[in-house]
């Protein structure tokens, strides 16, 4: 289950995809909390977080990062106006995030009509990339309770093509997975920085495919970013390690050691191991362990002791996650941290008058 890894110097890209969900009610997946409980829930995160994450630095300089995958159907204007400001403040970014198929299986057209729209309700607020600096707006992409294209066997999705409907969208990245233990969404595929295999219009085209390696780029987007998942013992007993900080598993330097033995990276390039957690954070249960303490605790070992583990720290967006794994993929060396705004160029960067995408990359059709 894991790969072997260099013993000296490593770089550690380290990302988390926060499904960031206002609306959760703790235990029960359909109820939704009360208008002004969201807007108190976002408006204490998007002050209380980046007073606790200023102070420790990776060696970029950055803070510890999210990535907001909000949820598309439940898009609330003023909720992601004040998510947005919070991103252009403190560096975070914010992805798109999907449930549906809940009741009965969702549709191809619907699927792609709720994530266009929320797409250029963020490409409205200047929130999403561009690849190149060009053409179409990019996001990243992570699929509610894990049910990928239609992975779950017709439950939470019921859409087949759901990856060529990303692909279509302008989706650079799905990072999904993994799932909980033993959820029915899992694939065999772990550990794995990938391309889907085509046709993407088949269920789960995520099961397979062909990694990324340095010498290669990529040419079937979204690529696909996976967490860590092993299987591990604490207190002699077994348990799944799948990238998740939640109240049960905080954060932490055992931890650490799990994430980086699961050797995600880019073939021929072991030195630089990415790692992509994910979390709840307007899941109040889950609090301490991602605003609390356990966060703390683990930011300061995770910084200070970082040289005498023989470690370099990046702290990205999933966004500069991936632009660093395209540069891997084109040979570049050095610093990853340089790499940030490679090839998924910010709204900052964008051309005042963009071509079609089609001169920048070729989206795999079926």
């Amino acid at each position: 289950m894991f790969r072997s890894r260099p013993s000296g110097r490593v770089h550690l890209i380290i990302t988390l995809a926060d499904h960031f969900e206002p609306a959760t009610i703790p235990g029960d997946g359909r109820k939704r909390a009360p208008r002004d409980v969201q807007e108190q829930r976002v408006e204490r995160w998007c002050k209380e977080y980046p007073a606790m994450a200023r102070e420790w630095r990776d060696n970029d300089g950055y803070s510890f990062q999210h990535t907001y995958f909000y949820p598309a159907e439940q898009f609330d204007a003023v909720l992601v106006d004040r998510l947005a400001d919070h991103c252009r403040e403190g560096g975070n970014e914010i992805g798109i995030h999907l449930h549906h198929g809940l009741d009965a299986p969702d549709t191809a057209e619907n699927t792609q009509r709720t994530i266009e729209s929320f797409r250029n309700e963020l490409e409205r607020r200047d929130c999403l990339s561009y690849l190149d600096g060009i053409g179409t707006a990019r996001y990243a992409f992570v699929h509610g309770n894990f049910a990928l294209a239609n992975s779950s066997g017709g439950l939470m999705c019921g859409v087949d093509s759901e990856m060529q409907i990303l692909a279509d969208t302008g989706c650079y990245a799905d990072l999904t997975l993994p799932a909980a233990a033993f959820d029915p969404a899992q694939i065999s595929k772990i550990n794995s920085l990938y391309e889907c295999a085509l046709p993407l219009i088949r269920r789960a085209a995520h099961a397979a495919g062909r990694d990324l390696e340095v010498g290669r780029s990529p040419r079937v987007f979204p690529v696909m970013v996976q967490g860590p998942l092993s299987l591990a013992f604490h207190g002699g007993r077994p348990r799944i390690e799948n990238g998740a900080l939640t109240r049960a598993n905080p954060p932490s330097m055992r931890r650490l050691q799990l994430w980086k033995r699961a050797a995600v990276c880019v073939k021929g390039r072991p030195d630089w191991l990415f790692i992509k957690l994910h979390c709840h954070s307007m899941d109040a249960t889950h609090e301490s362990a991602i605003l609390g303490d356990g966060m703390r605790s683990f930011l300061i070992e995770l910084v200070e002791g970082a040289g005498d583990r023989n470690e370099v720290l990046h702290f990205c967006s999933a966004r500069e996650m991936v632009n660093i794994a395209l540069a891997a993929c084109d040979g570049c060396d050095g610093n990853p941290g340089e790499f940030r705004d490679y090839r998924l160029k910010p709204y900052r960067e964008r051309e005042v008058s963009p071509a079609s995408s089609s001169n920048s990359e070729a989206v795999a059709k079926a």
